[in-house]
């Protein structure tokens, strides 16, 4: 089934997917290094190059183009950093649309130390799972998932060979007056759910409201559950999220558009636009001897690795996220099959529909920072940064905060009362690097103190499930063509505040998440209890 129709004559929606069968790393630094030289097209062997490019076929006097919703030429090459479902999604629907001329080279960059491995095996995105739903208490978000979700049904598109699996969503929430509780979110979340059913006999169908425990309990089938007051949607599910990363790669490659190279970026090149504005010129790659990687046009779809290469502060911040694993036996995973994915809302914690015998509960919270110091701050005035340590970047220790460790296993008890499962040893542990702005909304937009430069970036935990229609809006943004429900959302800078405000600032008070903001992972790392756990 796809999306009602009358979303695809809106001319934001001009670029309609239509997905057919599946035929320790260097810190970036965050100057940007400034040259005076023009542009030339690169063909796909021209793209690492140490010296400085020829001449432009754009005059000195012309403009070079910044953007793609600007008169005059478009720009030759596009750069993308960054292969996560933001980056690849973008290049698809790039690589696909009418309105950039053949000619026009497309590049993706990404960290993956692993030749031919898109993207990098510690991004956000490459997990056992992620949960799939148009449950959102905002209306605009609301309506994006659920397009969203129509895709992921389709037979042949990127949910198809299970990798897609609709087993329901039980939202919850605890009875109290603290901020953020989740109770707001939750409320409005259903409110949404109810409006979208009244336009769709088959989720009206699906949906039902929890109002006690008991009823949260009956609804979820373990004999164990969460939280006081909540909602079922049958109708959101989970997704494969390795596996559907590994199909999108593959449907970029089979363009035959897209060129990948593998490679970290360190800093921006930058020459001078005028004597106020610097015009990005592509990236200078970690330990490659100076070479660049140029384009007309860069895009930062680099998740939580992006402070490392802009200034950020007051508007994004890195933030780690607890997840754990424990394998199941052929018995124990029949049993949980078919649970519905549990989410409380006031605490954070959720299980997600167990499968190939691996159990996985996580927190879905304001998460811990991770300072980071740099020297090449100066030009953007950043000199401090959360940046991810995962087990590439931080081998072999990296781990989550012991408290967390018991706190997950606490979730199992209460959600699962398999007692055979509650003092089994997690087989894995790992942190997942989430991008979070204040509000939750994504930045998709032109930077506005750098010429030739997008950001796609901003996920705050929440971007996976709109993989299959995340490109297009990306790309008619770059086009100019923002859509109306997200053109005051995704934008830069909202207002003059975020100028102001430091790194370590910037809280998610969407009303989804639990925990205490403005932890310090190596301070909560240091407490107490074995640090080194396994990991994925």
């Amino acid at each position: 089934m796809s999306a009602p129709d009358h979303l695809y004559s809106n001319p934001f929606f001009f670029l309609h997917f239509q997905f057919p069968s599946p035929t320790s790393t260097p810190l970036p630094s965050y100057s940007c290094f400034h040259f005076h030289f023009h542009l030339r097209a690169h063909s796909p062997s021209d793209h690492l190059s140490s010296r400085r490019p020829s001449p432009s076929p754009f005059s000195t006097t012309a403009k070079p183009p910044s953007s793609l919703n600007e008169n005059g030429p478009p720009p030759s090459s596009i750069l993308i950093v960054g292969a996560g479902v933001f980056g690849l999604s973008t290049a698809l629907s790039l690589a696909r649309s009418p309105a950039l001329p053949r000619s026009t080279t497309i590049t993706v960059l990404d960290r993956s130390p692993q030749p031919g491995v898109f993207p990098s095996r510690d991004a956000s995105s490459i997990d056992t799972s992620r949960i799939i739903r148009a449950d959102y208490a905002d209306p605009a978000y609301a309506a994006l998932a659920a397009e969203a979700q129509e895709i992921w049904r389709q037979p042949d598109g990127p949910g198809a060979d299970g990798r897609y699996n609709e087993t329901g969503l039980i939202i919850t929430t605890n009875n109290t007056t603290k901020k953020a509780s989740g109770i707001d979110y939750a409320r409005s979340s259903w409110d949404n759910v109810r409006a979208l059913a009244a336009h769709d006999p088959a989720l009206s169908a699906k949906i039902e409201e929890l109002p006690s425990p008991a009823a949260i309990r009956g609804a979820y089938g373990t004999g164990g559950g969460s939280g006081e007051w909540g909602y079922i949607n049958r109708r959101s599910g989970w997704a494969d999220a390795e596996a559907c990363m590994d199909w999108l790669y593959a449907q970029v490659r089979a363009t035959g558009r897209v060129t990948f190279v593998n490679g970290t970026a360190a800093s921006l090149v930058c020459s001078t636009y005028n004597r106020r504005t610097p015009q990005v010129r592509g990236v200078k790659l970690a330990g490659s001897n100076g070479k660049e990687l140029l384009a007309d046009l860069t895009v930062l779809a680099t998740g939580a690795w992006t402070g490392g290469l802009i200034n950020l502060s007051g508007r994004a911040v890195a933030t780690g996220q607890v997840l754990a694993y424990m394998d199941l036996t052929d018995e124990e995973q029949a049993k949980l099959a078919n649970v519905p994915t549990l989410l409380n809302l006031s605490s954070g914690y959720f299980i997600i529909t167990p499968a190939n015998k691996t159990l996985k509960v996580a927190r879905h919270a304001y998460g811990y920072l991770n300072p980071t110091t740099t020297t090449a701050g100066a030009a953007v005035g950043n000199t401090t940064f959360s940046a991810p340590t995962t087990h590439l970047t931080d081998p072999p220790t990296q781990s989550i905060p012991p408290a967390d460790e018991a706190a997950l296993r606490a979730a199992v008890r209460e959600m699962v009362p398999l007692p055979e499962l509650h003092d089994r040893p997690f087989k894995a542990t790992k942190l997942c690097w989430y991008t979070d702005t204040a509000d939750g909304d994504f930045i998709i937009d032109y930077h506005p103190d750098y010429r030739s430069l997008f950001l796609a970036t901003g996920g705050s935990g929440h971007g996976f499930k709109f993989l299959p229609v995340i490109g297009d809006r990306i790309a008619a943004t770059m086009f100019g063509r923002c859509p109306e429900a997200f053109r005051g959302k995704w934008s830069f800078r909202k207002d003059g505040s975020e100028r102001a405000a430091a790194w370590d600032k910037v809280v998610t008070e969407d009303g989804s998440r639990g925990g205490v903001p403005g932890l310090i992972l190596r301070e909560e790392m240091n407490k107490s209890g074995d640090k080194k756990t396994s990991r994925l």
